[in-house]
């Protein structure tokens, strides 16, 4: 019998909006997780996680991997629900919604890592502005806090960009990634205007390999 979780009833709150996004056993498994990155400062990998919620060694390591590999959840329908969690609580009631896109390479080793490859990253310190890793075009909402001076943007959706293979120059590729990681993030912003109907998503923000770009109108511009 695995241990029963100890939230703070704040959090579980929270993650109870949640609920049906999942199963009843992934559910569980989704607060334990949760939990543990909110209270992991180091380490944000699945262990990590497990250990910062105190459950390294209550729960089997391979019930948090199975949770990621193979269990019944869908990351669109989490990210929206996470989305309107946000806007109900952080959004006024009719306001317009700012959206943010991005993508980002985080940089990996090692030839089984699932979609690392060479690409733009504007952060890395080479000359060609090439880094090896996975990136990640992710959709969030701009929110501003009573205690910060400065909007936040909240993450929502996200997507992993694989980028094509073939013998192309570093040119070709780069120009091929950039149009695909502008098509993702398209799509992310169509599934959150979608969950927000009534032209509510009307001020975009995006920053895909460096191209910026700003709508005052409808999302579809």
């Amino acid at each position: 019998m695995l241990p029963d979780l100890n939230l703070p009833a704040s959090l579980a709150g929270l993650l109870l909006a949640l609920r049906p996004v999942f199963t009843g056993p992934s559910f569980a498994t989704f607060c334990g997780l949760a939990a543990g990155l909110a209270g992991q400062v180091r380490r944000r990998t699945v262990c990590g996680m497990l250990l910062g919620a105190g459950l390294s060694r209550c729960w089997p390591h391979d019930r948090a991997h199975y949770f990621f590999a193979r269990a019944a959840w869908q990351l669109d329908e989490l990210g929206l629900a996470v989305a309107r969690l946000v806007v109900a609580l952080l959004v006024p009631a009719g306001a317009a919604i700012t959206v943010a896109v991005d993508d980002s390479v985080f940089r990996r080793s090692g030839r089984k890592v699932h979609g690392a490859a060479w690409q733009h990253d504007g952060s890395s310190p080479a000359r060609n502005k090439l880094s090896f890793g996975t990136c990640f075009v992710t959709c969030g909402i701009v929110v501003a806090l009573p205690f910060c001076s400065r909007p936040l943007c909240l993450p929502v959706l996200a997507r992993l960009h694989v980028p094509g293979r073939g013998r192309q120059g570093r040119r070709a590729r780069r120009q091929a990634a950039a149009a695909s990681t502008v098509t993702t993030a398209a799509a992310l912003v169509s599934l959150l205007a979608g969950a927000f109907p009534g032209g509510r998503v009307r001020w975009l923000v995006y920053k895909i390999n460096l191209q910026v770009k700003e709508y005052t109108g409808d999302h579809d511009r």
